[in-house]
């Protein structure tokens, strides 16, 4: 399961009607309107990142949208993953003990190794 945040972007007299186009498409869900700004941040949900994409075309498209763009995103089969590594990984297991900071080895950058 994705989860992703949208950010909506319309003409400031045109956001209660991009808000009612998003509603009226059933594939998001509102959670923050600035009229002022002309700023609307829904999330969508899909199966993987290509149901989210589509999701996003369709968002795009809405009349009076200027974008919609994603802003963040939970994948939660890479969490999972990531917790796996993590709970594996004996390195880490190391640096989380209690040994004094001089008897921790340590193999250079950590840059992507967790």
């Amino acid at each position: 399961m994705n989860i992703s945040s949208i950010i909506v972007k319309a003409r400031s007299e045109n956001v209660e009607d991009v808000k009612k186009s998003l509603e009226e498409t059933g594939i998001c869900e509102i959670h923050f309107v600035d009229n002022e700004k002309g700023v609307i941040i829904v999330t969508i949900e899909g199966k993987n990142v290509e149901e989210e994409i589509e999701k996003v075309r369709v968002l795009e498209v809405l009349p009076k949208v200027i974008s919609a763009d994603m802003h963040m995103s939970y994948c939660e089969e890479e969490l999972d993953e990531m917790i796996k590594d993590i709970e594996t990984n004996k390195s880490l297991s190391e640096v989380n003990s209690n040994k004094p900071i001089g008897e921790i080895n340590y193999f250079g950058s950590l840059k992507g190794k967790y």
